[in-house]
């Protein structure tokens, strides 16, 4: 088999088949290779190529170029254009029907154009790098004992350096690390910036634009530091600064570089950059042998570039040699190294640790999902309506067929049809997706942080071919009906086609629609229950009417003299972190056993903290002091705790000594069992401690009438003592509620779906109960004149139609308490109950808006005079 590279242009082989008279290609292809290799032998292969293209454009002539049947062409182009005039004159003429489409569709694609943005910007990220494709993150697969394995996105420095050093496949490798920020000092001007710290190798794996310095040198000694475009503006008022000195408390650092700002898609955000080699060398001086331990590897990250020809499987098996190496030497911890596109870091899985934000492959889907199932409730109106008016165009069908149409033409005609409709709702979309984008991007922080939702040229091409498709794929089937009628069929109706035996497939698409729609909104409800219910459900603390303050590195002890001075605060208390959110920091802790140890959870708090937030104390005592940097000797911890160990009973718990990584301490309180994470997380050993250094936040219990007032002064007070930090305040309820915000995006997410879906299916409705009553005037004036009531008629026209709900509610009822009670809040450990009121209101709503929607039409047509409809016949 020849290589791909001895082969001539494909573009210039396929040109010449174009052109090429049948009977002349195959000798004249067989010469034009003949001269290809014997010039690759005599000339190289470049020139080889680009005779080979010259020849066959020397070959276009008279004698080689097929005729072109122009006639045909013609033909062609006339029938389109009939085809086009007849659509258009379709659409008018049939303007409900027209609208109802273009209206369900427009509102549909306008979900639907959202998630081609979402798609295509998500799918953008990290593809601003050169070698983009062979860009890798280290990720580590970590298990403790026999725990279930959690993966994270750092890893170990020693990882790092030994993929560094000792596998050959990788071009380059970089070492990272998170959480370089502080305040840094010009002039007496003080700037908070964020950042990361990187190795000397940063930028040969990361194509970040350097604008002034040396690249290779920037980050090779230490104390150096880069920085972006925006931040040296902001800080000197102009860009090229290399050389010039920044403070980061005590430390000089010397700017090396200038690079341009990461680009929004880019998951590595940052203002400055400081060198790695600041922290690996004091931390190699102060011979910490934590530095450089396997089971660092919460705050590190590795990234590394394949070189040319290299596998990454080959590179694989290496990080599998050095995962065995390292285990070995540990007792309780095994990690795995593995390695994760660039390209899907965005979209991948979801991993702890992660440096930046990720959408997730999940929440892609289930999106995805959504959107292709809201399009197919438009779909379906179309095919609807359109099998329902077979019989209208049924004759139309037959003339075309009498006259010489074939059944391909007529299935262009329809399909051409429902492209045009498509295209019209595409232009009404568009309008809606500016609408909802806003809306869309501020459902969750997180989101605009993440997506910008901007078109580029390429989204408008998607825009157009979606159109297109989704036209042909909601014409398709009506089209199909149609072209296969025969002239004979001209007076018979189409609307009796079966799907199955003996189920019309006009209804089939009814239930169908409406289960779809069903399970939207009952899907909506359970939703919000379930986020009511985790927001209020008993916490076992009480954070009511406190404000969370964070410090920004300043003195919690200044602070706190600061807001003691507002009258409205009646307590404050310093903390950590927010429990109940999901936050937490952990540790290794052992009992009497070295060898027994577990995982405890904590947060450093202050005297103030238990009785503030109102934990149940139930033995020992609080803390007596306030908290210092050093000394620490005690600790608090939960009844979880105990029954880990097997240490008693709470009272006897009280002088115990445990060991907290390397600190030993003594318990001497122990607090009720609280949900320190997320209801849905099951509660595990738990410790309150104090380490000034830890804390990170105040909490300040205020009583006022005026809350707006208050914070006013809170904020007044924040910026007259630090002009560098804006002033970051929420409620302490504000957390939870947000620790629980997957609840209530897909709430939100659902319910705006739901309405879409229910405004598509009424619309469909409404058809329906238009086409409904037409066609069955004859019968309605019929029995009118009989003496059937305008009540009876209504009851006998709309049954059918409720019937066809009874059975989307049976199906929908069940498939969506399967979806919620055994697969989306399977693994809760507190949830909620789904009974009558979650599935029930849904069904109810629905059966009333299809009532409503049915029966104001066939009334209209109950209304009508029997005398002047059947006075023609």
């Amino acid at each position: 088999m020849k290589n791909k590279k001895t082969i001539p242009p494909k573009w210039a082989d396929r040109f010449l088949e174009w052109y090429c008279k049948p009977s002349l290609f195959e000798d004249l292809q067989g010469d034009l290779y003949e001269h290809f290799y014997r010039h690759i032998e005599d000339k190289g292969i470049r020139k080889a190529k680009l005779i080979f293209v010259l020849n066959v454009l020397k070959f276009f002539k008279p004698y080689t170029v097929k005729k072109l049947n122009f006639l045909n062409q013609l033909t062609q182009f006339i029938m389109f254009k009939n085809y086009l005039k007849t659509s258009f004159r379709s659409i008018a003429r049939n303007k409900l029907f027209s609208f109802i489409n273009v209206f369900g569709l427009a509102v549909s694609m306008s979900v639907c154009l959202l998630m081609i943005t979402l798609l295509t910007e998500v799918k953008s990220y990290e593809k601003f790098h050169a070698d983009a494709s062979d860009i890798y993150r280290v990720t580590n697969l970590y298990q403790y004992l026999e725990e279930e394995p959690n993966l994270f996105a750092s890893t170990s420095i020693i990882a790092g350096k030994r993929i560094k050093e000792e596998i050959a496949g990788v071009e380059a490798a970089t070492v990272m690390r998170r959480n370089f920020a502080g305040d840094f000092e010009n002039d007496n001007q003080k700037f908070a910036l964020r950042g990361i710290w990187a190795d000397e190798s940063f930028f040969d794996v990361f194509s970040f634009e350097v604008i002034y310095g040396d690249k290779d040198q920037a980050l090779a000694n230490p104390k150096s530091l880069v920085i972006t475009d925006e931040t040296a503006l902001k800080i000197f008022n102009q860009l090229n600064v290399v050389g010039e000195t920044l403070l980061k408390g005590d430390e000089p650092y010397q700017v090396t570089a200038v690079v341009k700002t990461p680009p929004f898609n880019s998951h590595i955000k940052f203002e400055v950059i400081g060198s790695f080699s600041t922290l690996d060398q004091a931390q190699m001086q102060r011979n910490a042998t934590g530095w450089l331990s396997w089971q660092n590897m919460w705050m590190n990250y590795t990234y590394f570039k394949v070189a040319d020809g290299q596998s990454i499987k080959n590179i694989q098996a290496a990080l599998d040699k050095i995962s065995i190496d390292q285990n070995s030497r540990e007792k309780y911890t095994s990690i795995q190294l593995g390695a994760q596109p660039i390209l899907k870091i965005m979209t991948g899985p979801q991993m702890s640790n992660s440096l930046g934000m990720n959408m997730g492959s999940e929440t892609l889907w289930i999106l995805g999902i959504l959107s292709f199932v809201v399009i197919l409730s438009a779909g379906f109106n179309y095919t609807n309506l359109s099998i329902a008016r077979s019989l209208r165009r049924a004759k139309e069908v037959g003339i075309r067929k009498v006259v010489g149409a074939k059944r391909g033409q007529i299935f262009s005609q329809f399909t051409v049809e429902a492209c045009i409709i498509s295209i019209f709702s595409l232009i009404l979309a568009y309008g809606g997706f500016l609408l909802i984008k806003p809306l869309f991007l501020s459902l969750n922080p997180e989101m605009s942080r993440m997506l910008q939702l901007k078109l580029e040229p390429i989204t408008i091409i998607y825009f157009v071919l979606f159109a297109i498709l989704v036209g042909f794929a909601a014409g398709l089937l009506p089209s199909l009906v149609l072209s296969k009628l025969k002239a004979i069929q001209v007076l018979k109706t189409t609307s009796n086609t079966k799907l199955f035996s003996s189920v019309s497939l006009r209804k089939a698409l009814i239930v169908i629609q409406f289960t779809l729609t069903l399970g939207f909104i009952i899907s909506a409800n359970v939703a919000y229950n379930q986020f009511k219910y985790s927001v209020n459900f008993d916490k076992g603390f009480n954070g009511e009417n406190i404000i969370t303050i964070g410090l920004a590195g300043n003195d919690p002890e200044q602070v706190k003299t600061l807001f003691e001075r507002i009258p409205e605060v009646e307590q404050i208390s310093m903390a950590a972190m927010v429990l109940g959110t999901g936050e937490r920091w952990g540790d290794d802790l052992k009992y009497k056993d070295p060898l027994d140890s577990t995982t405890i959870y904590y947060s450093s708090v202050d005297q103030n903290y238990i009785p503030m937030l109102k934990h149940n104390l139930i033995a020992g005592s609080n803390f007596l002091r306030t908290p210092t940097s050093d000394n620490e000797s005690e600790i608090i911890v939960n009844e979880t705790l105990l029954k880990r160990f097997n240490i008693g009973t709470p009272q006897e718990a009280i002088g115990e000594q445990v060991l907290v990584g390397s600190n030993k301490l003594t318990i001497i309180g122990v607090v009720e069992d609280f949900h320190y994470a997320p209801i849905n997380e099951p509660i595990e050993s738990f410790g309150f401690r104090q380490n000034l250094e830890d804390i990170q936040l105040l909490n300040l219990k205020v009583n006022s009438t005026n809350l707006v007032s208050t914070m006013d002064k809170l904020r007044a007070a924040w910026e007259d003592f630090d002009e560098v930090h804006p002033f970051e305040s929420r409620f302490h309820s504000e957390h939870i509620a947000r620790a629980y915000d997957t609840y209530e995006l897909m709430f939100t997410i659902v319910t705006f779906l739901a309405f879409v879906s229910i405004s598509i299916a009424c619309l469909g409705l409404l058809g329906m109960g238009v086409y409904t009553a037409e066609t069955r005037m004859k019968e309605i004036s019929i029995r009118k004149v009989l003496g059937a009531s305008e009540s009876s008629l209504i009851q006998l026209l709309v049954k059918g139609f409720m019937y066809l709900l009874l059975i989307a509610a049976v199906i929908a009822i069940p498939a969506t308490y399967y979806l919620f009670d055994s697969i989306i809040l399977a693994d809760q450990a507190n949830r909620i109950s789904i009974g009558l009121n979650e599935m029930g209101l849904g069904v109810l709503f629905i059966f009333c808006i299809g009532f409503l929607t049915i029966s104001s039409q066939v009334w209209k047509a109950a209304k009508a005079n029997p005398s002047s409809t059947l006075r023609s016949e």
